[in-house]
């Protein structure tokens, strides 16, 4: 399961100091991806979000939140996004389902110092395509761009594929029993990061205005179809 936990309900993130000497430089700090476009998504995608979450399974919904979250528990996850204060991130197949998403949680606190949480979750039947990585690319592009010095994740250290995206990244993990924190130092926002988040938008944009088109003539073929099927149907019987 390809996530970080960003949410666990009263365990509140540390409020990391941007200066903190742990945080070092990232190899290579994010690009935005051209290849699969990523979509930054609002309020009225919250029933999609809910559905992505409670298709998970129990050991995935465990590796996503650090518990074994139930249905409830997801559900008021869910309702309690912050679209306004937070980044949310989809990625969507061409049928327009959701398969993999990312929230960049800002808490006011942890605006102050400088510091934003990481989480991501993708489907298991879309996963080992590298969306873990890409959603984790462009939100620190995000984070960046909103003048955030240093991204923190927390994940359970049983999670091997994220901690790898995590030192990819150049992030400096310490372990802590059976969880493990990560801190990836920012570089400041300069004239490409917002031109990378531009375009990175504008892709994700119309790659799902394509999807949604493509899905809308699909059903009117479909549609077509059944029509003719209908008429042929008719045909026949009254030539008997």
């Amino acid at each position: 399961m390809e996530t970080f936990d960003t949410s666990r309900p009263a365990v509140a993130a540390p409020a990391v100091s941007p200066t903190d000497t742990r945080a070092t430089d990232p190899k290579a700090y994010a690009q935005a991806s051209t290849i699969v476009p990523i979509r930054g998504i609002g309020v009225r995608y919250r029933s999609r979000i809910a559905r992505h979450l409670l298709a998970l399974d129990e050991h995935d919904r465990y590796l996503r939140f650090g518990y074994a979250a139930n249905d409830d528990q997801i559900r008021q996850y869910v309702d309690g996004l912050d679209f306004e204060r937070d980044q949310v991130f989809g990625i969507f197949n061409r049928r327009l389902q959701m398969i993999a998403m990312a929230h960049l949680a800002m808490p006011a606190d942890m605006q102050k110092a400088g510091v934003a949480e990481f989480g991501v979750s993708v489907a298991k039947h879309a996963r080992g395509r590298g969306y873990g990585a890409l959603l984790f690319e462009r939100a620190a592009i995000h984070a960046v761009n909103s003048g955030v010095g240093t991204l923190y994740v927390h994940v359970l250290s049983e999670n091997t594929a994220m901690l790898k995206i995590a030192r990819n990244a150049g992030a400096v993990v310490e372990r802590a029993g059976s969880e493990t924190e990560g801190y990836l130092r920012l570089p400041e926002a300069t004239f490409k990061t917002r031109l990378d988040a531009l375009l990175a938008d504008q892709v994700g944009q119309v790659d799902y205005w394509i999807k949604s088109e493509s899905a809308k003539l699909r059903n009117v073929l479909a549609t077509m179809q059944e029509v003719r099927a209908g008429a042929s149907d008719a045909v026949h019987r009254s030539g008997r």
